[in-house]
């Protein structure tokens, strides 16, 4: 009898925590989905909040990608993100303390606004592609309306933010 008890407690076990697992797993953002409330620091040190009412939002996670999308936004000037309402962000809850030493006061030289990420599970449900920056258009109420991934080795700004 115990035996079998320990049987059904294990089963029980098991199945919580696949159910868990898969439960928090959640798939990626799509067109449709209201954008997810969070809010983060720009490398000033400034707040960030996600419902600021931007129309675009730029997301970097790869440092590569990262790198060529600053240039790219640098040489439009510190003026167009907010221009065109949308916001930079880039992930860096990967980067070690040491690189932040060098890499934030470097970001503080570039024109425009970067929101720093530094969790890693603000940014696990948006769409990646590698080498890209995502672009999620948002609507006015918060909804995801177009999700485009931009190259900035590859290709300019000027067809992402309309």
């Amino acid at each position: 009898m115990v035996r079998g008890m320990k049987n059904q407690f294990r089963w029980l076990a098991v199945s919580a925590f696949l159910w868990w697992s898969f439960s928090s797993h959640a798939a990626p953002l799509t067109v449709g989905d209201a954008l997810p409330a969070f809010s983060a620091k720009d490398q000033f040190g400034r707040d960030f909040n996600s419902t600021n009412h931007v129309r675009f939002l730029l997301v970097a996670t790869e440092m590569s990608s990262a790198k060529a999308a600053n240039q790219m936004l640098a040489a439009q000037g510190g003026d167009f993100l907010g221009t065109n309402h949308a916001a930079y962000l880039m992930d860096i809850h990967t980067m070690p303390a040491a690189a932040r030493w060098f890499a934030i006061p470097k970001m503080k030289k570039y024109p425009q606004r970067i929101v720093l990420v530094d969790s890693a599970e603000t940014l696990t449900d948006f769409p990646v592609r590698p080498g890209c920056v995502t672009v999620l258009a948002l609507t006015a109420a918060g909804r995801i309306q177009k999700i485009s991934f931009w190259n900035p080795n590859q290709k300019s700004m000027d067809d992402y933010l309309k």
